[in-house]
């Protein structure tokens, strides 16, 4: 299982819209690497999206089709940068919590 036994949130959504989970016995796992990868690629493709709307804004010709695609672009990586670092975030306090966890070491 993951640390502290806690199920990790995927970087992306059932069928149905709902989050899918992963339980493992580790983060070198082929569905752990494959969510590490997707999370990699969503966050790369929010960051080119964001510098794309930095242009479309600036420019005062652009459409109002335009901006609603742009603005439904965003909502899309925005929701997928949100899913990601409460993934990450949830990994993270697991782990500080399973340190607490651990009994200290003793010399022999």
């Amino acid at each position: 299982m993951t640390a502290s036994n806690e199920l990790r949130l995927l970087p992306w959504a059932g069928h149905d819209g709902k989050p899918c989970y992963l339980s493992t016995d580790g983060a070198a796992s082929h569905l752990s690497r494959l969510a590490d990868d997707a999370e990699v690629t969503q966050l790369g493709l929010g960051a080119e999206l964001l510098a794309h709307a930095v242009e479309v804004l600036a420019d005062a010709t652009s459409e109002v089709e335009e901006l609603r695609l742009l603005a439904t672009d965003l909502t899309g990586a925005l929701r997928d940068a949100v899913r990601v670092a409460t993934s990450r975030g949830h990994r993270l306090l697991a782990l500080a919590n399973s340190a607490y966890e651990e009994p200290p070491a003793h010399p022999s």
